[in-house]
C-alpha cells in the first residue's frame, strides 16, 4: 500500500495522510474479497512529488480498472487538507519528478513517463487558466 503524508516540521505532527493510488487489481479482484467494497488503498510506489503553494502532485503507478485503459494517473491533492484536487490519465507511469513552469501566462506541469510499449517521453499538462479553475478539475495534455 502507499500513502502521502503531510507533516508539520514545526510541531512534528501528522497533518493529514491519504492513500496514494487506486486499490491494486490483485486486491480488488481477489476471490476472498468478492462482494466487498474496498476503499482506495494506495499502491506501493516510489515517485517524486511536486509541491506548489496549494497542491501536492504525484504520479500513481499503473491502473487498469473498468473505464480506464492500461496506463497511470498524475494526481493532485490539496496541500492544506489532502483532498483530491484532480487527476489526469497518462499512457505510462511517472519515471521522473514532475516540474512546473509558466509560459505566456499559463501554468504547465511536465513529467517524464515510460513503460512497456511506451517509450520514454515527457508529457505536459496545461492547468486551467485562473478564470476557469473553479469550474474544472482537469488539465489538458499538450
Amino acid at each position: 500500500y502507499g500513502v502521502i503524508s503531510a507533516i508539520s516540521l514545526d510541531r512534528g505532527e501528522l497533518l493529514w495522510q491519504v492513500p496514494h493510488g487506486d486499490t491494486p487489481d490483485a486486491v480488488r479482484n481477489h476471490p476472498a474479497l468478492k462482494g466487498l467494497a474496498i476503499p482506495r488503498t494506495g499502491q506501493q510506489t516510489s515517485v517524486g512529488t511536486l509541491v506548489t503553494k496549494t497542491l501536492v502532485v504525484a504520479g500513481e503507478p499503473s491502473i487498469s480498472t473498468a473505464g480506464h485503459p492500461r496506463g497511470a494517473l498524475l494526481r493532485a491533492y490539496d496541500k492544506a487538507t489532502g483532498k483530491d484536487a484532480g487527476a489526469v490519465f497518462m499512457d505510462a507511469p511517472q519515471t521522473g519528478s514532475p516540474m512546473t513552469y509558466m509560459w505566456k501566462g499559463r501554468q504547465y506541469i511536465v513529467v517524464a513517463i515510460s513503460g512497456p510499449n511506451t517509450p520514454g517521453q515527457y508529457v505536459a499538462f496545461a492547468l486551467p487558466d485562473a478564470s476557469s479553475r473553479s469550474q474544472t478539475t482537469g488539465a489538458q495534455q499538450q
